[in-house]
């Protein structure tokens, strides 16, 4: 956990454009965090060209870690949301469990990619 308070920690880092965690050119904007009534996060994601994610699980050290993303703008070519094991999935709306369902985003080739995700973990 970081020295700051929590409230400093989000103050420091939300509606701020940020490295995502794979490393693979995407971005993302901490919109709103919270541990009440459950721990959750809300999150815009950025896939520029030739960006892509590649296919993973975000394990977690307890719990049940599930994920909503809402895909608000498609990319012209590429930018494909591959999941193992879906919960739901429509052409833009995509409900899994990181933590046990291999996921991944294909290489965007043309155009950029913008998802609304809502993360939150069931203990």
């Amino acid at each position: 956990m970081s020295e700051r308070g929590p409230i400093r920690q989000f103050l420091a880092t939300a509606l701020r454009w940020q490295s995502g965690r794979q490393q693979s050119g995407y971005d993302k904007m901490l919109l709103l965090q919270g541990m009440w009534p459950l721990p959750f996060d809300v999150y815009i994601l950025r896939f520029p060209e030739d960006s892509e994610i590649k296919p993973h699980t975000d394990p977690v050290s307890e719990g049940a870690h599930y994920r909503l993303n809402i895909v608000l703008r498609r990319a012209r070519e590429g930018g494909e949301f591959r999941c193992a094991h879906p919960i739901f999935e429509t052409g833009r709306i995509k409900l899994f469990r990181p933590d046990l369902s291999e996921h991944s985003v294909t290489k965007i080739t043309r155009g950029r990619r913008y998802v609304f995700s809502v993360g939150w973990l069931r203990r």
